[in-house]
Protein backbone atom coordinates (compact mmCIF):
# COMPACT_ATOMS: atom_id res chain seq x y z
CA UNK A 1 0.00 0.00 0.00
CA UNK A 2 0.87 3.39 -0.87
CA UNK A 3 2.37 5.67 2.04
CA UNK A 4 0.40 8.80 -0.33
CA UNK A 5 -3.10 7.97 0.08
CA UNK A 6 -6.01 10.22 -0.52
CA UNK A 7 -9.68 10.23 -0.11
CA UNK A 8 -13.07 11.42 1.08
CA UNK A 9 -16.79 11.76 1.42
CA UNK A 10 -19.30 10.69 -0.67
CA UNK A 11 -20.08 14.65 -1.14
CA UNK A 12 -16.56 15.65 -1.32
CA UNK A 13 -16.70 17.88 1.64
CA UNK A 14 -14.50 16.27 3.81
CA UNK A 15 -10.70 15.35 2.07
CA UNK A 16 -8.15 13.57 3.76
CA UNK A 17 -4.72 12.92 2.73
CA UNK A 18 -2.03 10.10 4.48
CA UNK A 19 1.74 10.79 4.63
CA UNK A 20 2.75 7.45 5.90
CA UNK A 21 2.22 3.88 5.01
CA UNK A 22 -0.48 2.12 7.31
CA UNK A 23 0.80 0.44 10.25
CA UNK A 24 -1.68 -2.63 9.81
CA UNK A 25 -5.21 -2.85 7.76
CA UNK A 26 -7.83 -5.63 8.44
CA UNK A 27 -11.60 -6.36 8.46
CA UNK A 28 -13.66 -5.95 12.12
CA UNK A 29 -16.59 -8.81 12.21
CA UNK A 30 -18.04 -7.39 15.64
CA UNK A 31 -21.51 -6.95 16.00
CA UNK A 32 -20.76 -2.60 16.46
CA UNK A 33 -18.65 -2.64 13.05
CA UNK A 34 -21.39 -4.58 11.41
CA UNK A 35 -24.22 -1.79 12.69
CA UNK A 36 -21.97 1.09 11.88
CA UNK A 37 -21.64 -0.23 8.23
CA UNK A 38 -24.74 -1.50 7.50
CA UNK A 39 -22.66 -4.42 6.27
CA UNK A 40 -20.98 -7.94 7.10
CA UNK A 41 -18.07 -5.82 8.36
CA UNK A 42 -15.31 -3.22 8.43
CA UNK A 43 -12.77 -2.39 6.07
CA UNK A 44 -9.95 -0.55 7.99
CA UNK A 45 -6.26 0.58 7.33
CA UNK A 46 -4.68 2.43 10.28
CA UNK A 47 -2.32 5.22 10.07
CA UNK A 48 -0.23 7.38 12.72
CA UNK A 49 -2.65 9.95 13.82
CA UNK A 50 -0.27 12.88 12.90
CA UNK A 51 0.17 11.54 9.45
CA UNK A 52 -3.24 12.83 8.33
CA UNK A 53 -4.48 16.29 7.05
CA UNK A 54 -7.93 16.37 7.00
CA UNK A 55 -9.61 19.30 5.35
CA UNK A 56 -13.61 19.90 6.12
CA UNK A 57 -15.70 19.73 9.20
CA UNK A 58 -15.86 15.81 10.75
CA UNK A 59 -19.18 14.64 12.92
CA UNK A 60 -17.59 12.24 15.57
CA UNK A 61 -20.23 9.75 17.26
CA UNK A 62 -18.71 8.11 20.45
CA UNK A 63 -19.50 4.03 21.41
CA UNK A 64 -18.14 1.61 23.65
CA UNK A 65 -16.74 -0.98 21.08
CA UNK A 66 -16.77 -4.73 21.28
CA UNK A 67 -13.26 -4.80 22.27
CA UNK A 68 -14.41 -2.80 25.57
CA UNK A 69 -12.05 0.77 24.42
CA UNK A 70 -14.36 3.96 23.44
CA UNK A 71 -14.77 4.23 19.74
CA UNK A 72 -14.96 7.60 17.99
CA UNK A 73 -16.53 7.08 14.95
CA UNK A 74 -15.90 10.47 12.24
CA UNK A 75 -18.34 10.87 9.55
CA UNK A 76 -19.36 14.05 7.26
CA UNK A 77 -21.94 15.62 8.55
CA UNK A 78 -23.52 16.70 4.80
CA UNK A 79 -24.05 13.12 3.52
CA UNK A 80 -22.99 10.75 6.31
CA UNK A 81 -20.36 9.19 5.14
CA UNK A 82 -18.21 7.11 7.59
CA UNK A 83 -14.76 7.91 6.95
CA UNK A 84 -12.53 7.64 10.27
CA UNK A 85 -12.69 5.51 13.58
CA UNK A 86 -10.50 6.58 16.71
CA UNK A 87 -9.86 4.26 19.69
CA UNK A 88 -9.22 4.69 23.11
CA UNK A 89 -7.06 1.64 22.80
CA UNK A 90 -4.70 2.97 20.09
CA UNK A 91 -4.62 6.63 20.94
CA UNK A 92 -2.21 7.36 18.55
CA UNK A 93 -3.33 5.68 15.15
CA UNK A 94 -6.40 6.82 13.04
CA UNK A 95 -8.53 3.88 11.46
CA UNK A 96 -9.55 4.86 7.68
CA UNK A 97 -12.68 3.41 6.34
CA UNK A 98 -11.03 2.00 2.93
CA UNK A 99 -13.97 2.45 0.85
CA UNK A 100 -13.09 5.97 1.65
CA UNK A 101 -10.23 5.93 -0.48
CA UNK A 102 -9.46 7.20 -3.98
CA UNK A 103 -8.02 4.55 -5.00
CA UNK A 104 -9.82 1.57 -2.38
CA UNK A 105 -8.56 -1.08 -4.91
CA UNK A 106 -5.01 -0.27 -3.02
CA UNK A 107 -6.82 -1.83 0.19
CA UNK A 108 -4.91 -4.91 1.68
CA UNK A 109 -6.16 -6.60 4.41
CA UNK A 110 -3.97 -8.39 6.53
CA UNK A 111 -6.68 -10.46 9.43
CA UNK A 112 -10.14 -10.78 9.90
CA UNK A 113 -10.99 -9.95 13.22
CA UNK A 114 -13.49 -10.26 16.33
CA UNK A 115 -14.46 -13.42 13.78
CA UNK A 116 -16.93 -14.71 16.48
CA UNK A 117 -19.04 -12.08 15.56
CA UNK A 118 -19.06 -12.78 11.88
CA UNK A 119 -22.50 -13.38 10.03
CA UNK A 120 -22.88 -16.61 8.50
CA UNK A 121 -23.07 -15.60 5.23
CA UNK A 122 -20.22 -13.68 5.14
CA UNK A 123 -17.46 -15.30 3.18
CA UNK A 124 -14.46 -14.70 4.49
CA UNK A 125 -10.60 -14.46 2.82
CA UNK A 126 -9.58 -17.67 3.68
CA UNK A 127 -5.61 -16.82 2.75
CA UNK A 128 -5.95 -14.33 5.35
CA UNK A 129 -5.05 -15.02 9.53
CA UNK A 130 -8.18 -15.00 11.59
CA UNK A 131 -8.58 -14.04 15.42
CA UNK A 132 -12.04 -14.95 17.35
CA UNK A 133 -11.19 -11.79 19.32
CA UNK A 134 -8.91 -8.69 18.88
CA UNK A 135 -5.02 -10.29 18.65
CA UNK A 136 -2.76 -9.33 21.40
CA UNK A 137 -0.32 -6.34 20.45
Amino acid sequence: MSSQLTGGCLCGSVRYEISSTPVFAGNCHCRDCQRATGSAFAPSLFVPLDTVKVTGQVKYYEVLGDSGSSVNRGFCPECGARLFGKSAGMPTLLGIMAGSLDEPETYAPLMDIFTESAQPWDFMNPHIPKFPQMPDN
